[in-house]
């Protein structure tokens, strides 16, 4: 019996590094554009069916102000972060898991035609950031490695891509601090041309022996490089999870979500939405679990000078994720260059709260206004969850792609169509 269990762990341990030798080997013959002789028959996604049916059954809760309506766009495993093409041919999302998904509405009826597998040939792990530069390249976070994808809305057909490392596997956080928590990366290209990168801490509250290794790492921060990986630098410190950022179109200022302390209690502390207005500047984690209120780990140390408190302090636990400013036309002009933001709902409060998207108007002076609910329901009156929203998306009609990976969709909200 224990030689047999040996034998299938043996086993188990070579088909692994069988499995990883495959796919460094395919990415070696990826750089060099050559073929990987990966089978065309690629994984999709059922669109029609019970579940699809039902997905627009639970949308029949959702509550939007007059005029908007909410559709089905996708059914989408595990959708995460969504990343819309230059061209309008194609919509990537990300998963926590090994998957990007290719989303194409071939014809235009604002409802996706086809779900597939992205580049098959291509072994991720936890894909979830993905991001585009306006020149059409596509660029992919993972938890320990960053990939560039050009001409990704044309390759997409194929199983084979073109692709290069931008930060090569294992160089992204040291190896010793990958985690199980805290690993849903995200990105974006400034208005500097350089990606930008954000990268939670694994802990609730880190022990002060892993602050110097954070600080230079930018571990708890946001780094920002070149698009080739080189010239990279800590953008902004003291932050404890962030999975949501974008530039404010109008100043090239950084807003970004922040997922604050667990374990003090239902309505403390706050989530956060911050602004970033230059580079080095610090929000204030772990000396503050969220908003002003200290955390009890930190509550005697020194905080750094400087610290800049949220533009927005959102409710306890809500699980503030992705989020998008609105440069559409198409919804009412309140909404114009304001800010959409996705939360995810709570796990650790008595009385669970989020599964919403909301909407935070920007001022002219570049602050916020008071942030409002504007599309809630997935968290019912019993306290069930029946989606749980991750991201937004701005589409080229103006509409807003929501991204669920509890319920696996994308829902289209679309405005007097």
């Amino acid at each position: 019996m224990v030689r047999l269990l040996m034998s299938t762990v043996a086993f188990a341990g070579l088909v692994a590094t069988n499995a990883f030798a495959q796919s460094d080997d395919n990415m070696t013959k990826l750089r060099g554009m050559q073929s990987t002789g990966t089978s065309m028959d690629f994984r999709t996604v059922e669109q029609t069916g019970d579940y699809a049916d039902q997905l627009r059954a639970n949308l029949e809760d959702i509550e939007l102000p007059s005029g908007f309506k909410i559709e089905l766009y996708a059914v989408v495993p595990d959708a995460r972060h969504i990343a819309i093409g230059p061209q309008g041919v194609v919509t990537f999302v990300g998963t926590r898991k090994q998957d990007v998904w290719a989303v194409t509405d071939r014809d235009k009826n604002r409802v996706a035609d086809e779900v597939k597998q992205f580049a098959p040939s291509i072994e991720f792990a936890i894909p979830n950031g993905v991001c585009f530069s306006k020149d059409g390249f596509l660029y992919l976070a993972e938890q320990n490695r960053v990939l560039v994808l050009p001409a990704a809305e044309f390759f997409y057909e194929s199983p084979d891509v073109a692709v290069d490392e931008v930060v090569p596997k294992g160089e992204l956080i040291p190896v010793e601090e990958e985690s199980f928590n805290h690993t849903a990366r995200v990105c974006r290209i400034g208005p500097d041309d350089k990606l930008y990168i954000s990268l939670g801490q694994p802990f609730n509250v880190p022990p002060p022996e892993k602050a110097d290794l954070y600080d230079r790492t930018g571990i708890g921060g946001i780094i920002r490089m070149n698009r080739d990986g080189s010239g990279r630098e800590v953008f902004a410190r003291g932050i404890r999870n962030s999975v949501g950022m974008q530039f404010n179109p109008e100043n090239g200022d950084l807003w970004f979500t922040d997922n604050q302390v667990d374990g003090m209690g239902d309505d403390i502390p706050p989530g956060e939405l911050n602004r970033a207005t230059e580079a080095g500047q610090n929000f204030g984690f772990p000396w503050y679990g969220g908003g002003t209120v200290r955390t009890n780990e930190y509550k005697d140390a020194e905080v750094p000078a400087g610290v800049v408190q949220p533009e927005v302090e959102m409710a306890a636990h809500a699980a503030d994720l992705g989020m998008d400013f609105y440069t559409g036309t198409s919804f009412p002009q309140k909404y114009r260059g304001g800010i959409f933001s996705a939360q995810h709902g709570s796990w650790n409060r008595t009385e669970p709260v989020g599964a919403r998207v909301m909407f935070t108007p920007v001022n002219e002076d570049g602050t916020a206004g008071e942030t409002e609910a504007f599309a809630e329901g997935w968290l019912t009156d019993s306290g069930e969850y029946i989606g749980r929203p991750v991201d937004v998306a701005v589409m080229k009609d103006g509409s807003l792609l929501v991204s669920d990976d509890l319920a696996g969709a994308l829902y289209r909200i679309s405005y007097g169509d």
